[in-house]
């Protein structure tokens, strides 16, 4: 097994900036044609399956080199999860698609990745260990170009592959997206992109701790959830994967799945959602919460920093959607929250 190292870097081109900007205001008219049909909504992810308030526990004991910002110290924490299709479309539970698995920690204070300081750490993991894309650039244009249609699709994948080469590229991407989900519950949800953990760099994992596989495709993934809620807790370990080398575990290029083999996953805290008999009094008012909140990389300590290409394009582009959509940032929680400090 190589050993984490502190040896990464990121590769900032110097049109980024320009880029960034040109493609949050694509992304922002994206959003605007599809918020006319569908109503106020994200550019991506709009369709919220379930929204979920749980605690994220710090595990004690960790080695050296994942004790830095969230996970310095033992400690327990309030937790907002949001569930969600990944699509700009407000499409139902059984079309194929891309699932979002967000968390939002509360309580965690310290200087924040955006410059002054924060009280929160978000993930944003989906159902896939890497990107299809090595670099943001490709992930825009097939995501505007998509949500022109069908045709206009095709037509991007032929320019950008040719025909033989766009009809490979189409296939490849269906066959991943339309691979069979076992549910919330159930699935490996990964934040595919590394973030910061001190001076180290990592990749998250959430990785579900008890629930078995469901014995079919459900076409109610929230109904899933909380029908095994009805039956007790539901608690996912939160994982780190470290950098080691750029060769085997690359910062800027996405669309590599770091091997395990080289760079074990370490579980570092537990997340949990605790049981629940149904929607109580305050369950349509949690979930307008986390609807209209927002979930975002770079609400995050600034020891949690994002890296590489995809997660500095977030910056920009997550800010437009949030700006264009009127997003509600959360109210720090008491200082209180972190129960065992």
């Amino acid at each position: 097994m190589t050993q984490p190292s502190t040896a990464w870097r990121e590769e900032v081109a110097p049109d980024e900036a320009e880029r960034f900007a040109r493609y949050a205001a694509d992304l922002a008219e994206l959003q605007r044609r599809k918020s006319a049909r569908w109503g106020t909504g994200r550019a991506l992810h709009r369709r919220q399956v379930l929204g979920l308030a749980g605690r994220l526990e710090v595990l004690p004991g960790l080695p050296a080199h994942c004790r830095h910002g969230l996970f310095a110290a033992p400690g327990t924490y309030q937790a907002l999860v949001r569930l969600s299709n990944g699509g700009a479309e407000r499409a139902p539970d059984r079309t194929p698609d891309v699932r979002g698995f967000a968390v939002k920690v509360l309580g965690p204070r310290g200087d924040g990745a955006l410059g002054g300081e924060t009280s929160c750490q978000d993930f944003l993991l989906i159902n896939h260990a890497a990107f299809a894309f090595p670099k943001s650039d490709q992930f825009v244009a097939l995501v505007l170009a998509a949500g022109k249609g069908t045709g206009a699709l095709l037509a991007h994948l032929a320019r950008s592959h040719g025909l033989i080469g766009g009809a490979r590229f189409l296939a490849r991407f269906v066959r991943s997206i339309g691979r069979p989900f076992s549910g919330f519950a159930t699935e490996r949800f990964h934040s595919a992109a590394p973030i910061a953990c001190g001076p180290y760099a990592a990749r998250v994992r959430l990785l579900p701790a008890s629930a078995a596989p469901a014995p079919g495709a459900s076409a109610d993934w929230a109904g899933d959830v909380l029908g095994r809620l009805r039956q007790g807790d539901l608690a996912f370990d939160l994982q780190l994967q470290f950098f080691t080398d750029e060769r085997t575990t690359p910062i800027e290029d996405a669309s590599v799945d770091w091997p395990e083999a080289a760079a074990p996953y370490q579980t570092v805290a537990r997340l949990v959602l605790p049981r629940r008999e149904g929607a109580g009094p305050d369950d349509e008012a949690l979930q307008q919460r986390i609807e209209h909140g927002v979930f975002d990389p770079w609400q995050a300590l600034a020891a949690h920093r994002p890296l590489g290409d995809v997660m500095r394009a977030r910056k920009v582009v997550y800010h437009a959607s949030e700006q264009g959509r009127g997003a509600v940032p959360e109210t720090p929680p008491a200082a209180s929250a972190a129960s065992s400090r």
